[in-house]
């Protein structure tokens, strides 16, 4: 893991820029509200109650829902870097049911950094069990956070 945190004080980048995104956004009334940590070792966690408002089949989170949560956890790594990344590949796999009702915990970190490139990876667990694994490629993407927003 490539780990290099900013952290001076300042509004954290996320918070700036992405105020309304549908995984962490506070200003999203619809959203899910995932509140992200950074990790010692430079990994990004968050914890996610697995509602049955986000089921697809009875009593299993919608996989929908867990992309993005993975999405989500790995982009918190590269905002806590002070970067921006969009996402150009997700790949997600599905071990185990994640069950609803059930309290998760979605980790990612940087696998590999090679600008524009970051080369990532997140597991999503319940009850101590990696129920789902993702890699992804983001690329890094600076004048969004010039321009103040990421389209």
């Amino acid at each position: 893991m490539i780990t290099e945190p900013v952290n001076n004080g300042e509004t954290p980048i996320g918070a700036r820029i992405h105020e309304n995104c549908v995984v962490c956004g506070p200003s999203n009334n619809s959203g899910l509200h995932v509140q992200f940590t950074q990790l010692d070792d430079g990994s990004t966690q968050a914890s996610f109650g697995c509602g049955k408002a986000f089921e697809g089949y009875a009593g299993r989170l919608h996989g929908g829902v867990i992309s993005a949560l993975l999405d989500g956890v790995m982009t918190h790594c590269i905002f806590a870097r002070g970067d921006v990344g969009v996402t150009g590949e997700l790949k997600t796999r599905y071990r185990y049911p994640v069950v609803t009702d059930h309290p998760a915990i979605v980790r990612g970190w940087i696998k590999r950094c090679s600008p524009p490139l970051y080369l990532m990876e997140a597991e999503l667990l319940q009850d101590g069990q990696v129920k789902v694994t993702a890699t992804a490629k983001f690329m890094n993407q600076p004048q969004l956070a010039e321009n103040g927003n990421a389209r």
